[in-house]
């Protein structure tokens, strides 16, 4: 985000963040790109993490800062590992777009393999329980205890993620494509019965999660909130499943051959701890990865059509549009081979 104007946001920090210095800032980004983008800010000797949407966001919905503040302030107090929200500016004047602010947490982030170099098979098999038991946590999480009861629209969520996620589609693209209309129809025909509705987080992977940095084994925060909201837990399952490992799986992210490292679970070792743990039974599995899959083309040709609006892409050099289109090519021939 070029145009941020770092010395208003460096005055509302300190008038609104309890024990900030009134001291200079230093900015530093930690991520950005497809995602919010997120800035460590060190003012004095404090240091904390503000989170705020692409100066291109595209998509209606995505990169809703408030909707993740709002699940981190309802989740702090829960068994979670969540880091501590500190602020909320949802006036966009102030640096030219909305933004929260929360605790820093210092630990690593599994986004490859490397990160997790020299890792017993033991310890793989540690990180890889903590993340289903994490995800459990979050699925047991009582959403009118901790203030999310009005959140989302429960009822009907796998049919409005199918039409959600095939208007999105249209909205980013301007193409046709045989490909994404035979997934829309046959996800829109073969809508299983859901669960009762949990929190969902909506981008669940070992990517979105923090480890400490010592033993690399024990979860420590849970990123990356923008998608989350109300309905199928099993939507999370086959979220996480669709970047486990490399086998049989179209690369999508670094992170998913952390899953092939000495001790990891297997696929299906992680769908049996998490109805273990949970108590569902995790049927219909291959219709959850694949709208995990539907719904991951359409979000990659979103940010395509954002990088395009920003001048990044110049849309005569080719069908860019197509990055993301394997992804869904392989999700059709899974559902054929199930």
């Amino acid at each position: 985000m070029p145009d941020l104007d770092e010395t208003a946001l460096r005055g509302w920090l300190v008038a609104n963040v309890d024990g900030l210095p009134d001291a200079p800032m230093e900015l530093e980004v930690l991520s950005g790109g497809h995602s919010n983008v997120t800035y460590s800010a060190t003012i004095g000797d404090r240091e904390v993490v503000v989170r705020m949407p692409p100066a291109t966001a595209f998509l209606p919905t995505a990169n809703d800062v408030g909707r993740e503040h709002r699940f981190y302030a309802a989740l702090q107090e829960t068994a979670v590992p969540t880091p501590r929200v500190l602020g909320l500016c949802a006036d966009p004047a102030v640096v030219g777009a909305p933004f929260y602010v929360m605790e820093r947490l210092h630990g690593v982030v599994p986004h490859d393999p490397s990160v997790l170099d020299g890792l017993s098979a033991d310890g793989g098999r540690a990180l890889s329980e903590q993340l289903v038991d994490v995800l459990a946590q979050i699925h047991a999480t009582d959403r009118h205890a901790v203030g999310l009861g009005g959140e989302g629209r429960p009822d009907g969520y796998l049919e409005r993620q199918v039409a959600r996620w095939t208007d999105q589609w249209h909205r980013a693209t301007d193409h046709e494509d045989a490909t994404i209309d035979e997934l829309a129809r046959r996800l829109g025909h073969a809508i299983p019965t859901s669960p009762p509705a949990t929190i969902v987080h909506g981008d669940y992977r070992l990517g979105n999660l923090m480890v400490d940095a010592a033993t690399r084994a024990r979860v420590i925060g849970v990123l990356d909130w923008e998608m989350a909201t109300i309905g199928d837990p099993l939507a999370d399952v086959g979220y996480t499943l669709l970047y486990w490992g490399t086998a049989g799986r179209p690369t999508i992210h670094p992170s998913q051959a952390c899953a092939d490292l000495p001790g990891f679970l297997t696929a299906d070792e992680l769908i049996d701890r998490y109805a273990r743990t949970t108590g569902l039974m995790v049927d219909h599995v291959t219709f959850y990865i694949v709208l995990a899959a539907f719904k991951l083309t359409i979000i990659g040709a979103g940010n395509l059509a954002r990088m395009r609006r920003a001048g990044r892409i110049d849309a005569a050099t080719g069908d860019v549009d197509r990055a993301r289109i394997p992804l869904a090519e392989w999700a059709l021939e899974l559902w054929g081979t199930s």
